[in-house]
């Protein structure tokens, strides 16, 4: 018995010390960055993993030189982030749940083949349609901010679908049944009875939603007017001088500040992830 406790202990132990150096892993790039956002220029790529200390130490230049850097209002960027991230991410959530109740409550082979098309394209590479998906965005006039979240409801329905999908199969038809026995039609039965009880799944599908959107770089960049419309990524890396010289410490400052709201949703979130992603296990 004190063998089987002392090996248990042991196993634990080593497990606690493997997880604590891949979190120290993940953290570093984090650390980094806010490190050599407080450093000048010149001292980002010679003393790169030093602490900003005495000559090294830039204060907040960094951030107002990357805020008012170029003929782009910096805060520009941040409203059309905020105002993508936003319609996407509604945008998402209410076409996938309501695509998902059908697919899960209609046995057909079309609904079959429907949510494996929707699994599948979860392994579909971006590179591979980046260029059709830009000329199409362009010829439907889906290049702004406002129209853009449909771009993105197209890549984000398979994870979406594949988790909503799963929990409502585990919600009781009966209780539709009786809903219907009750007088409701089929939309009033989704949003009174189904939406609440979706609610786990919604809000981990949203916390994802937004930590992909808010972050991403290569659709806004290829499908948007970059003359008129830019996202925080994107302003990021228009952050050049003459012959391509970029100032590294502003950058990394913006990407500090593109990268805190982000964090702190997610820390403040994140236990409604474990939640969503056990209640969308598929039961039975």
């Amino acid at each position: 018995m004190k063998g089987t406790l002392a090996a248990e202990r042991r196993n634990k132990m080593i497990l606690s010390v493997i997880l604590g150096v891949i979190s120290i892993i993940y953290v570093l790039p984090v650390l980094s960055v806010l490190i050599n956002s407080f450093k000048l220029n010149t001292f980002v790529k010679t003393n790169t993993f030093d602490l900003p200390t005495g000559e090294m130490w830039a204060g907040l230049d960094n951030f107002i030189k990357g805020m008012t850097f170029g003929n782009y209002p910096f805060w520009n960027s941040v409203k059309y982030s905020v105002v993508i991230t936003v319609l996407s991410t509604a945008l998402i959530l209410v076409g996938t749940s309501m695509a998902a109740w059908y697919i899960a409550r209609v046995n057909s082979l079309f609904c079959k083949i429907l949510y494996f098309l929707c699994v599948f394209s979860m392994v579909v590479p971006f590179q591979m349609v980046m260029f059709t998906l830009s000329n199409t965005a362009d010829r439907l006039k889906l290049n702004t901010p406002w129209t853009i979240p449909v771009v993105y409801l197209g890549f984000g329905a398979g994870l979406a679908i594949f988790m909503f999908v799963g929990f409502v199969k585990s919600i009781p038809l009966e209780i539709e049944e009786a809903a219907a026995i009750d007088g409701c039609g089929p939309v009033r039965t989704f949003f009174t009875v189904v939406v609440p009880m979706l609610k786990p799944t919604m809000i981990s599908v949203g916390i994802l939603e937004i930590m992909w959107v808010w972050n991403d770089y290569l659709l806004p960049y290829l499908v948007l007017d970059l003359e008129k419309y830019r996202t925080i990524t994107i302003h990021i890396q228009y952050l050049k001088g003459s012959y391509g010289t970029v100032d590294l410490g502003a950058t990394m400052a913006l990407i500090l500040l593109s990268i805190i709201p982000v964090i702190v949703f997610y820390l403040t979130c994140q236990k409604h992830i474990i939640k969503g992603v056990a209640a969308g296990a598929v039961k039975g």
